[in-house]
């Protein structure tokens, strides 16, 4: 039986550009195994799209809540999205 999937698609609100969020997410979404990308946005927030286990996708929001030292995160939107089957993770 296939292991469920779930993704969830982030938006960190705050003083999140500028401060190795977006290198930071990739090191830990490695490391956490969950697939998916991570990007600026024009209006200063950071976005990102995490896909896998519950429990990784789980673990990816709530790092995104915090983000690297340096980031003030004031918010986090989170919607959940249909699995793409997407594999590995990079920075956009």
């Amino acid at each position: 039986m296939a292991e469920a999937r779930t993704r969830i698609l982030a938006q960190a609100v705050g003083h999140v550009q500028g401060v190795g969020f977006r290198y930071s997410c990739l090191l830990v979404a490695r490391e956490a195994g969950v697939a998916g990308w991570v990007r600026n946005r024009s209006d200063g927030s950071v976005e990102a799209a995490f896909e896998g286990s519950p429990a990784a996708v789980e673990a990816m929001t709530s790092w995104m809540r915090h983000g690297p030292r340096g980031a003030r995160v004031t918010a986090v939107e989170l919607t959940a999205q249909s699995p793409e089957g997407a594999s590995g993770f990079e920075i956009r």
